[in-house]
Order: structure tokens, then sequence, then C-alpha cells
């Protein structure tokens, strides 16, 4: 294949190695090749190896994909790469500690030390079951917090806290903060007080309310303050009042927060020594100690500092991530490549300000690290820009609508502040540009993106570029559904699976509420205990109906391969062992299984959490819908399905953007945590408890809820969301909303249709997958039958007459239309509903139930199994009346029949009721009867037997034979 021959711009980032870079690299401009082709030429230079370049990737599968580059365009191969340091900063933190790190902790006042054998926990659900295991024992230990644990209701929420500190390089020490940490805790008031004058700036030269004031007019509905709190019109001011006064502001943001500092400050530090202690350290913590280090000991600074280096997407990188790049840097070559467009991932700390103000950022993070000695040499002043300005992915169409993305309100009234003189602008390299961008809505908006997608197959209108840059028509595989949350992606998943349609589900799936890892715990809770809720799970799953279920429960009669499973499982000592063999037992295999296998594994061997202590873990991963990223297939032609997070650095001919409605994107807003931290008012507690009053309570904080009206939600990464989504597309977009559509697409140059959501079943020569990734075999189970199911309708066809279960309407007295109505009047009455008979029928319903002493049970689900020939079937109706005494029971099913010539059939509908009965109620005499409503009369039945039962079902299921 021939090399590609770089533009002016890429040939400019390739030849442009000494001095500080900021690379400007938007979707599609070929920054990997660019990046690749420098390090390259950087390598080959006399004097220079891969070990004095740090190229810091943000994914190791980035990393990994950048070495591939690198071969071919240098004299290194892959095996004198193997350990270059291109990887991410994790990583490379791993690697600085394993050299440098036994006595990291010190320089916090920890005695423990890093050793060679310290883990790194990677794995969020372990960090975040071994944090819990830590909460626990911090709790007994330090009973002076017992104020804020009665406000947190989830120790996660703690944990997220620290993640969070860690990123922003706020560490504790053992006797108190690390460095100026307690001022960031503390906040910034001044820049709190320009936040706090601009959303209290009246509007319309001075006539009307300031936003903040307006927004305050909820002050305090649905809310619990303490006394001291202010009232709404104290807060607000009187009747007239534009603005807030100024003494508001610093009444809101000056607090007494000493406890909360210790609190936070007290568990943070005892988490790094839990952890210590334990040998493992987190990602955050890698950086964490990385950083310490580098800034303390300047022995190990110089050792580690890089000749150039070079950080990819760097708008993915946290403040931590920026100073620790500066700490390697031992020249001023230093290059970062990037698109602050594409930053969405504030979620895990990333920080887009550290690429749109670079420049400030780098000048104010270099001034602090060299605030008591020179650390760093590195000189900004002569920055050079680089922009990337050739797509080659997208039409120019597709270009244009993305860069209108980035500026395009996402909600009603939101006047966009973005920074627009920031974009640069790009140009297409598209062979051709027939892009199609449209909009359709329908109420059933599932249905109608499979309708619009096979339209979209074969259709000339929607050609893509085949190979050789000529149009072809689309496939399924050139297809893209992309959503903001999850759940949407599974539920089109399910409607899908409906008609056979090809499509496969790629990113984050939440694996503990998937099949396998219920039955999972379900048998955990029937090694633990034999809990009820166990077997109930593992009963279903092998067929049984609702009735036979609560019976098996209530006398512990469970099938004999359960049970022998059951014990045979109890043998096993390893819990993988435990949930391999169950994983066989139904069929489950593939990558959701191994992984797990994995998870529980791992989790089971990393803490000393016991057995039951492993089935809390895997129930609050079912509670909380925790995810873990996984990968599906359906073959080589089917539609993928994808959040946006998990798009991103992907393309694809055409892109869906789906579910475009109102609140689902943007999501609409959770609730905030407990104790967060937000610049500038630093630390803060959403609730607080007291016992001011006559009785303990939980507070809501006053000046909480007037500092988040200061600083309101910004949709900005919300844009850039979209951005990233429609600049994914290569040749064609569609958005899709139901019955509300969102801001965006009102305000994108869209126009929407209705649309038609009828899909045509898939005819495939082999089954196509429309599933979550994870593959389900079947077990056998029993074969199911109703009743009406062994009935001979001739009977009734030659009587002139139907099944009550009939759908034809037919004269008064008889069909399902009036017999549903004179069953449902009998229900309600029996049920001592307000109801009154309108019609004979039910007249001598009234009087037939009036007359019955003793208990009555309406409408009771029952199921008959039956073992047949070596199968078992199950046979499963609902009786009309179950009227018990103190000595019988009596079921009763009403008729509307006319006649009794269907009487012989309904005796195989009351046999199956009395089984059931006689069984449950073993100490009682039972009888079966029909109570005609035609003339009042009551016919008792004689029960077949069971043999003539199975020799129905024979009848019914000639396989059986």
């Amino acid at each position: 294949m021939t090399e590609p021959t770089p533009n002016d711009r890429q040939r400019e980032l390739i030849e442009s190695t000494e001095g500080v870079y900021l690379v400007d690299a938007g979707p599609g401009t070929g920054k990997t090749f660019a990046i690749a082709r420098r390090y390259g030429r950087i390598v080959d230079r006399p004097g220079v190896e891969p070990a004095d370049v740090l190229l810091a990737t943000f994914t190791r599968s980035a990393a990994t994909e950048m070495k591939e580059r690198i071969v071919g365009r240098s004299a290194y191969g892959l095996r004198e790469l193997a350990d270059a340091p291109i990887r991410t900063f994790h990583s490379h933190c791993h690697e600085i500690l394993r050299e440098h790190g036994y006595a990291a902790p010190t320089h916090l006042g920890l005695d423990e030390r890093i050793t060679g054998s310290t883990r790194v926990v990677d794995d969020e659900l372990i960090e975040s079951e071994r944090f819990r295991e830590f909460f626990g024992g911090f709790r007994d230990d330090h009973p002076e917090h017992a104020e804020f644990y009665r406000v947190l209701s989830e120790p996660g929420e703690l944990l997220d806290l620290i993640r969070e500190l860690a990123s922003k390089g706020i560490f504790p020490t053992t006797d108190g903060w690390y460095r100026d940490g307690e001022a960031h805790l503390d906040g910034d008031f001044e820049a709190f007080k320009e936040r706090f004058d601009a959303a209290n700036q009246p509007r319309n030269d001075g006539r009307k309310q300031s936003p903040l004031r307006e927004d305050l007019s909820g002050f305090g509905r649905d809310k619990a303050y303490l006394p001291d709190a202010p009232s709404k019109s104290e807060l607000r001011g009187g009747r007239g009042t534009k603005r807030l006064d100024d003494d508001v502001a610093r009444e809101v943001f000056h607090e007494d927060r000493e406890n909360l500092k210790s609190f936070v400050h007290d568990a943070y530090v005892e988490y790094l020594r839990f952890a210590l202690r334990r040998n493992y350290l987190t990602f955050g913590f890698l950086q964490l100690f990385a950083f310490v280090l580098l800034r303390e000991d300047p022995r190990v600074r110089e050792a580690a500092q890089f000749e150039y280096v070079m950080v990819d997407e760097f708008q993915d990188t946290s403040e931590i991530q920026f100073k620790l790049a500066l700490l390697l840097s031992g020249t001023d070559n230093f290059c970062a490549v990037g698109d602050w467009k594409q930053s969405i991932y504030s979620f895990q700390y990333a920080d887009v300000r550290n690429i749109l103000d670079f420049e400030e950022r780098i000048e104010r993070f270099t001034a602090d690290l060299n605030d008591d000695a020179d650390r760093i040499s590195l000189d900004a002043t002569d920055l050079t820009r680089i922009e990337l300005r050739e797509n080659y992915r997208s039409t120019a169409s597709i270009i244009d609508l993305s860069e209108r993305a980035i500026e395009t309100p996402a909600a009603s009234g939101e006047e966009v502040d973005a920074p627009l003189d920031e974009v640069v602008e790009l140009s297409s390299n598209a062979a051709f540009d027939n892009t199609v961008v449209e909009g359709i809505r329908h109420e059933d908006e599932h249905e109608a993106v499979l309708s619009k997608i096979q339209d979209i197959v074969g259709d000339d209108d929607y050609a893509v570029e085949d190979e050789d840059g000529d149009p072809r028509p689309p496939e399924h595989g050139d297809i893209a559904v992309f959503t903001r949350t999850r759940d949407y992606g599974r539920e089109l998943l399910d409607v899908a699976d409906e008609y056979d349609f090809p499509m496969a589900y790629d990113g984050g799936i939440e694996l503990f509420r998937t099949d396998p890892a219920k039955l999972l715990l379900a048998w955990l809770r029937i090694l633990e205990s034999d809990a009820d809720r166990g077997w109930a799970v593992v009963l279903e799953r092998a067929g049984y109906a609702f009735d036979e279920m609560a019976h098996a429960l209530e006398t512990e009669s469970y099938p004999d391969d359960a049970v022998a499973f059951r014990d045979a499982l109890r043998e096993l000592e390893s819990v993988g062992a435990v949930a391999r063999r169950v994983l066989d037992r139904y069929g489950y295999t593939g990558d959701t299984a191994d992984l797990l296998l994995h998870t529980i594994q791992s989790m089971y061997d990393s803490t000393t959490a016991t057995r039951g202590e492993l089935l809390r873990f895997v129930e609050r991963g079912v509670e909380t819908g925790t995810t873990v990223d996984l990968s599906a297939n359906a073959g080589d032609d089917a539609v993928t399905v994808q959040t946006i997070h998990t798009a991103k650095g992907l393309e694809y001919p055409i892109v869906v953007m789906a579910n475009m409605n109102e609140g689902r994107f943007p999501p609409r807003a959770g609730g905030s945590s407990v104790i967060e931290y937000r610049d500038p008012v630093g630390l803060r507690l959403r609730k607080r408890y007291s016992e001011v009053r006559d009785y303990p309570h939980v507070y809501d904080s006053w000046r909480h809820d007037v500092l988040r009206r200061c600083l309101p939600r910004e949709y900005d990464e919300e844009r850039r969301l979209l951005y990233v989504a429609v600049s994914r597309a290569k040749n064609h977009v569609v958005f899709a909303a139901g019955e509300e559509p969102n801001a965006f697409l009102d305000a994108l140059p869209v126009a929407i249709e209705e649309t038609d959501a009828s899909v045509e079943p898939v005819e495939r020569g082999e089954p196509a997958d429309a599933e979550l990734p994870f593959a389900v075999t079947a077990p056998d189970g029993p074969i199911g039958h109703t009743p009406h199911s062994l009935m001979d309708e001739s009977v009734f066809e030659a009587a002139g007459e139907r099944m009550e279960t009939g759908t034809e309407p037919e004269p008064e007295t008889r069909g399902m239309d009036f017999g549903s109505r004179v069953h449902d009047f009998a229900e309600a009455y029996a049920l001592d509903d307000d109801v009154t008979p309108s019609n004979d029928h039910e007249r001598r319903i009234v009087a037939f139930l009036d007359d019955l002493p003793g208990e009555l049970h309406v409408e009771e689900p029952v199921t008959l199994p039956i073992d047949v020939d070596g199968r078992r079937v199950t046979v499963s109706g609902i009786a009309d009346l179950v009227h018990e005494t103190a000595d019988r029971v009596d079921i009763v099913d009403y008729k509307t029949d006319s006649t009794r010539r269907a009487q012989s059939e309904y005796e195989k509908q009351l046999s199956v009721y009395y089984h059931v009965l006689d069984e449950w109620f073993a100490d009682k005499a039972v009888t079966a009867s029909l109570f005609y409503t035609t003339n009042g009369t009551r016919e008792r039945i004689e029960p077949l037997e069971f043999e003539e039962l199975r020799a129905l079902v024979r009848e019914t299921e000639p396989d059986l034979d």
C-alpha cells in the first residue's frame, strides 16, 4: 500500500520537533498519522533513542496502535518499542513508582511503603468494594464524625470525592493538607463573587429582576432548613427589588467547614493508609504518589525527565496529568495535541480548560510547581499553534453540520457562550458529497429507527464510498445508531430482537443485570442459606409457574436435579469454580460469561470479603447498574449500537443519532452528592444533621441551595457530545426523536418528518443477533398448556356455542364479550366492590355468593405439573372462585352457556383445578362444580384421574409418544 503524503499542516507538525506546540487536531484530520511520523523523525536523530521521548496516550489501546503506526516510520521495530515510554499516564506513573517509589508515601507523612509487589486495582467495581470494606472500619474507629455518617447515603459518594480531589492535586498529609490543598477546599471568594455578580445583574437596563433573584423565587420549597436560614423575602429583598444585596454573597460563601474538612481529611488519609497496608494502589493513587515524588525528590525528577514530551488527546487530561507532564519535561520540547470540541470525559475528571486555557495554565502551573525550587525550565512564551485543517473522513455537509452543533442551544432559552472563535474550520477531502441530513419523528421511535434503517439499506440516495472511493448502496454494517445513554440502546435491541434485526451493542453493559449474573446470584444465595430468593429465580428459570413456585418454596420440595446440583456446588472450594459450573449448566458462554467470572473471582481474591459479603457486592451491582465495557459481534453486516462516549475515535458511513428527546439528551439533572467539591466554592455539604429541635433530623443546607444557583448547569459538554456524534459520520446523518424532540433538534437546520414505524421481519440465511453481548442457550423446560388446550373445540361448534375464551361476539348468553362482563362482575362482587347487577346472570351470581359462608378466593392462578413419558408438562389456568370453609374447599367456575352440551369438556378444565387444590388443601375435602348463570344451577363435576389427563396431553403433544 502506498504511503500517504502528509499535507502542509501535518508536515509542519512532523518537522517541528523543538519547542512548545499546541496542536488543534479536529476529527478525521489524521493526527495519529502525523504524531507517529513526528515520533519516528525524533527518534531517528543521532543521539536520540525511544527512552528519551515520552508519548502519553489516553488509553492502552491507543498506545498499542501508536507503536504499530511508528513501526515502518522509524528505524525501530515492535521489539525495540515494546518497553518504550509510549503509554498512558497511569502506566507511566506505575513505572516511576516501581523504580523510585518505595518511600513516596513518606512525603505525606505515611510510614507505609510501595513495594515491587504492590498491585494496581484498575477495576472500579473492586475498588468500590474495597472502599466499602475500609469505610465500615473507619466508622467504627472514628465516632467523632457521626454527624456526617448520618447524612451520607452511600459510601461511594465519599470515594467519588476522593477520586476528584486526587485528580486536582489535592492530597492529605497525616497532619493536614499537602501544600496549598486546604486553600482549594476553602474556595476562592473573589472568583465566586464574580459569578454571583454576573447572575445577580438586573436585566433590560435594570427594569427586570436578575436571573438569580428570579431563580430564588422557589427558595425553600420542599426544603427543611435549620432555624438560622433566612426567609425567602429576607434573602431576595422586598417587592420591587431587582437584585440580591451584596452581603448575601459573603454570607452564603462563608460558613464553618472545619468539621467537614476534618472528616474528609481523616477518611482520605486513612484510605491511603488502608490501600498501602493491603499492598494495592488505585489509578488515582498512582498519579498522586508519582506527582508528590516528582515534586519533592529532585533526584527522582531528574532521572524521570525526558528530552521530548508529547501528549495525545490533551483535551482528556486532568489537572494533575497536566502537571505531571510538566514535571516530566526536562526541556522546552513539549507538544500537546487535541481538540477542545471533543472533550467529553469530565465524569472521568478531564478538564477542558487544560486545552482552552493552555497558555494561562502552563504559566500558572509552572509558577506553582516552581514556588520554592526550580523544578521546570519549560518556557512557553514562544508557543507555536498548529491547526490540522484537512478532514479525511466526512463530507463538507457533515463538517458544516458538526460545526453548527457546537453552537446549538441545549435548552430552551439558553444563550450559548461557547468559545466559537476557537473553532478551526475544516475542509473536506471526500470523493463526493451526496450527504443526506434528515430528521424523523414517531411516537414508536424504536420501530421508526429500525424502519428507517430498512429504507436506507440498498438505497442509492444514501450511497457510501467503496474501497476505490466510488459510490455503492449502503449495507447494515455501514450504519451506527448512537445514543446519549445506555438504556435507549438496550430498548432498541429488545425491539430489534423481535424482528430478528441484525444489530449489536458495543460499549458499557450493566454486567450484574444480565441473565447470567442473576442466575449466578441466585445460586450463591442458595449456597449461602438456601434462600427463597435464590430458589425462586432457579425455579422460574426451570419453567415453574407462580403458584407452583410458591408451593415448592413453602414445602421446600425442589427438583431432584437442582438439589443435587446445589450439593455438588457446596463441595467446590473456589468461587470461580462455582460460577463456572453455574454458567455451564445454563449454557452461557462468550465474553460476558468470561468477564463475569473474572469480576467475581477478582473481587473474592482481592478483598477479605466472605461469601455473604460477595453476595452483597453482586446485589449492589444489580441495584446500581454498574457498567463494564464489552464489545459484541452480530456478524459482518450488522448495525452497531453505541453510546456517544463509546463511539469517540470511531467512524461510520451513516450515523443515526437516536433518542433526540427532551430530558434524554441532555439527560435531566440528577441529584448531587451530599458532599461535593466545586470550583470556585470549594468543599460543601448539601445536607446537615442536627438535633436543634425536638428530635434529630437531616436538614437541607440553605447556603448550598443558593450557591448552586450561582453556578448553573452548563451544557457545553452536551454540545461537544453532539459534535462528536455528528463528526463520526462520513456521508449521512439521520436524527430520530419521539413525541417530544429536544432543543438540539429544534435548533439544528434539519427538517423533521413524521415517519412510518412499520418494520418488516428480516429474513436471513443465518439468524441475526440483535442482543446485548452475551449468548443464551435455553435449557429444556416444561411444555406449557392451558386447560382449554386439552378441550375438544368441535363440541362447542356442534352445539352452536363457543368456549368463553373465543374472540367473536355471540348472542347475549354466549361469547367472550358477555361472558367476560359476567366474570368481571362476579370477581368485583366477591371482593366487596361497589357494583350493581345489570342483568339476570349477574343477579343470580349475587344470590349465589350471598349464600356462601367462609372465605372466598377470587381468580386464583393454578398450575398442575404432570410427568408425561419422561417430559415435564404444566397445565396452567385461573379458577374463578375457590370457596373455603373449616372442613372443605369448593372450586366453582362460572358458565354463561345456555346448554349442558359442553359440560364434558369443562370437566377437563375443572379436573386440572381439582388436582392442584387437592394437593394444596390435603386436610380438607375438595370438590369442583360449574355454576350456570342462565338459571342459577350448580353442577358437581367428577374430576378425571391423573392418567386420564396424561392421555389428553399425549393427544395434544404427539411428539411425546
